[in-house]
């Protein structure tokens, strides 16, 4: 019996060597998981997650719409670009992390922000609209396992959700948008990860034949949006300017063909990598005091996306 009372004293059973977690899980990322997070489009950018395309976008020779790409993609230029735009990254003090899949993967994994949303606590896994993409997140899901990024929460049901549909507005507001590739069954589950946080989320509708809410706004500044006339939705813009955006419209013209020329990525305030060889767009940036890092995306955007597309944000600096 007295060999019993001293098992029950031991640290395992709550005796004195007993050590209990007392620190929050917001508290415990940067030491027990990997620094991770974000709960703006502007801050510092610290750390991505992207894919390096391999043998899969040799199918886009095939038939390219049959894979949602509008072009056939030749591997070896789209490869030097997305290594040069990994390069940008990391010589503006960037990390980059790769998904590196274990197999070849389907054609689309390499744009990346479609795949998962970060949380000031980690990420919420996507679940993408179209049987194409189906089943991109479980490479996702593993490599952010590896890293060390903790994964919040993965939708089910009826879900659908691609990342590229959510925008910080600022540390207490998220804004999602709805249309082909995210649903409001998605909005509602999200909606409940982030009220956790004292998160507000405001779902908007966004016009038919639009892709992502990303191609409709970006945020370069605490102060400074970027939107498209006639298509960023009404809510957006008035959300936006009360919370003291100044909201600048992209020109009308070639430069905005499917949304390249706004298909940027934030790496901190007023400071953007955008994709080369849309001067007119350039200029408007540069006159709102933007500074702007190109990187020629001429190949990759052959297969519907571009700079911001093939990024998945994983770490921003926190701003006090």
């Amino acid at each position: 019996m007295s060999d019993r009372k001293g098992l029950f004293n031991t640290s395992a059973y709550g005796g004195p060597g007993w050590s209990g977690r007392a620190r929050s899980h917001r508290e415990e990322i940067g030491d027990l998981w990997a620094p991770s997070g974000i709960d703006t489009e502007w801050a510092p950018l610290k750390s991505v997650l992207m894919h390096r395309p391999g043998a899969e976008l040799d199918i886009s020779h095939n038939d390219p719409d049959a894979v949602q790409m509008l072009a056939p993609v030749d591997l070896g230029l789209a490869r030097a670009q997305h290594d040069a735009i990994a390069e940008a990254y990391r010589a503006n003090g960037v990390e980059v992390h790769y998904v590196g899949p274990p197999a070849t993967p389907s054609p689309n994994q390499m744009f990346c922000a479609d795949l998962f949303v970060m949380t000031p606590e980690g990420a919420i896994l996507a679940r993408p609209a179209s049987t194409v993409r189906a089943g991109e997140e479980r490479q996702v899901a593993r490599r952010l396992a590896d890293i060390g990024v903790p994964v919040l929460r993965t939708l089910r049901g009826n879900a659908l959700f691609e990342g590229a549909d959510l925008m910080w507005l600022d540390p207490e507001t998220a804004m999602i948008g709805l249309g082909q590739r995210t649903n409001a069954e998605a909005a509602m589950q999200i909606e409940n990860v982030m009220s956790d946080m004292g998160v507000e989320t405001i779902p908007v509708d966004m016009p038919f034949g639009c892709m992502h809410f990303m191609g409709l706004l970006r945020i370069i500044d605490k102060d400074l949006a970027v939107c498209w006339w006639r298509r960023t939705p009404h809510a957006t813009v008035r959300t936006l300017e009360e919370r003291g955006y100044k909201v600048i419209w992209l020109p009308e013209g070639p430069d905005l063909e499917l949304n390249r020329a706004m298909n940027i990525v934030t790496l901190g305030p007023r400071k953007i990598l955008m994709c080369a060889g849309y001067e007119a767009v350039q200029q408007v940036y540069e006159e709102a005091g933007v500074e702007c890092v190109t990187v020629d995306c001429s190949e990759l955007v052959k297969a519907a996306g571009a700079m911001g597309c093939l990024t998945g944000v994983l770490h921003r600096e926190a701003v006090a």
